[in-house]
């Protein structure tokens, strides 16, 4: 079996019996294991991140250099710390390895430790782990390429789904999905017969339908205000520093992935926000 799938096999593991059997560890160590498994986690997203856009496997080869192709020892490919340790350079080549890597692995770990810290045990954990690891390599991913590849978003749907019954409900899920992407769906396409272009791509409408099923329609909501009013904001200054054309393409998912997390970790609180705010 390769080696990069055996890993994936094992985090997988590490993952599944933490969400379950952690009841009986101490917090303290509880906190280190989810960081850790988090930051081994966001090595394995730092491949899907490279190589699904360029249609590479994520198993197969092992991790390697890309300028000079050495194969990672497993001292090399500690997360985090071996990137420390080498001064962000190969081992053999010297070449400069980009602090992406780092950044991935630190926000995975930062997200896994949130969703224990948040959620606690059970199916709420790997829940929770599962959409917030998906969403983080869709924003580097859709941010690099402009796209968002079906085998993270339609599988998500699936995930979403079934973990429903424990989560948000059955019911919540499938209005989720269908509110996410049948609304995202038609929304790009009055938005294209206006503009006489492309509005919302399907990858955004995946997005939204992967979104919806794990968030329900409250989350779909939330997550559709907040990424559009960052998104219009962040647009709007990014295209008066560059100069460039107001049609430029500007990839709409990181900023539906910033929405998503604050739907996931504090949908709660801006619902009971914005009715307070709507009852003064």
């Amino acid at each position: 079996m390769d080696r990069n799938r055996t890993r994936l096999i094992g985090l997988l593991w590490c993952l599944i019996l933490g969400s379950f059997w952690g009841r009986r560890i101490e917090r303290e160590i509880l906190i280190f294991f989810f960081f850790a498994l988090g930051a081994c986690l966001g090595s394995f997203i730092n491949v899907v991140i490279y190589r699904l856009p360029r249609g590479e496997s994520i198993v197969s080869p092992p991790s390697h250099c890309p300028a000079c192709g050495y194969i990672l020892s497993w001292w090399d490919n500690i997360p985090i710390i071996s990137y420390l340790i080498l001064g962000g350079r190969c081992r053999k080549c010297g070449h400069a390895i980009s602090f992406r890597y780092v950044l991935v692995e630190l926000l995975a770990s930062l997200l896994l430790v949130f969703c224990y810290l948040k959620f606690g045990f059970g199916v709420h954990l790997f829940w929770s782990a599962v959409l917030a690891l998906s969403l983080l390599a869709v924003f580097f991913i859709d941010l690099d390429h402009q796209v968002i590849p079906d085998v993270i978003d339609l599988p998500g749907v699936v995930v979403g789904l079934l973990l429903s019954y424990w989560t948000v409900g059955v019911v919540s899920s499938v209005l989720g999905l269908l509110l996410g992407g049948g609304g995202f769906f038609l929304l790009g396409l009055i938005a294209g017969r206006i503009l006489k272009r492309e509005a919302l791509g399907g990858g955004d409408v995946k997005l939204m339908a992967m979104i919806g099923s794990f968030l329900g329609p409250q989350g779909v909501l939330i997550t559709t205000f907040l990424g559009s009013l960052v998104g219009a904001v962040v647009g709007l200054v990014w295209l008066r520093l560059s100069g460039r054309d107001r049609y430029a393409p500007i990839p709409f998912g990181p900023f539906l992935v910033l929405g998503a997390y604050t739907a996931l970790f504090w949908g709660k609180e801006v619902l009971l926000w914005y009715l307070r705010l709507g009852m003064a």
